[in-house]
């Protein structure tokens, strides 16, 4: 039987604007600072368990308003309003600089360990906006996954069960509030590797929760996982 190991990763850990292409972002304050700019607390998260797993984190700190790495490269949310007028040349580079190279990092990652005869699961750590649209978010922790593949929705059933059995204080749901099959780096890499050596999950976190509640949930997370 093989071995679990795990994979984790933080695809908007940050808001960081590489100094050639501040000129973009020059109105673009409020946004930067928003969840459009970043996931808020995704990284605290994504940190708190990569050093509980004993694993190293891949993060990508720019701005997802620069370049979007958890988008396929033929969609249309790869730029936002602030890079889609880019020349194509530049285009070219922020995706050769700093897209391709964070992609293939974890992509080289999970081959290696499948190769080495681990089954690996990947978390992909996200969090998001309690208000969307105007409307409130009735959901507090979110695991995405593609339904179907039945080793990620065993886990994820399996997860949940485990968490609600610990405490009642969260409201999680499956696939919620994206479906986890929608583009994405997960949904990319399910190209890449079978079922049964790979499994692509999102963890997604609402940013009602503040510091203190997104370590709690991080250790939630973190003593309910059963391999």
């Amino acid at each position: 039987m093989k071995s679990t190991v795990f994979v984790v990763t933080c695809e908007h850990a940050g808001n960081r604007v590489p100094k050639c292409f501040s000129n973009l972002f020059v109105s673009a304050k409020t946004d930067l600072h928003s969840h459009k700019g970043w996931d808020i607390g995704a990284i605290e998260i994504a940190t708190y368990l990569a050093q509980k797993l004993g694993v190293s984190l891949f993060r990508f700190d720019y701005t997802r308003l620069l370049i979007e790495v958890n988008r396929s490269l033929d969609s249309p949310e790869l730029f936002s309003k602030y890079s889609k007028e880019l020349q194509t040349d530049q285009k070219q580079y922020l995706i050769d600089t700093y897209y391709q190279p964070y992609r293939k990092s974890i992509e080289y990652r999970i081959s290696d360990q499948i190769n080495s005869g681990h089954r690996v699961i990947h978390l992909s750590i996200h969090t998001f906006t309690p208000i969307w649209d105007g409307e409130g978010r009735n959901v507090d922790i979110g695991f995405l996954f593609d339904e179907a593949r039945l080793l990620e929705k065993k886990f994820c059933t399996n997860w949940r069960t485990r968490i609600e059995s610990i405490t009642n204080n969260y409201f999680i749901v499956h696939n919620q509030p994206y479906a986890g099959a929608d583009d994405g780096l997960t949904t990319f890499l399910r190209t890449r590797f079978l079922e049964s050596d790979y499994l692509g999950l999102e963890v997604e976190v609402n940013q009602k929760f503040k510091f203190d509640q997104r370590l709690e949930i991080s250790d939630l997370l973190h003593r309910s996982i059963i391999v």
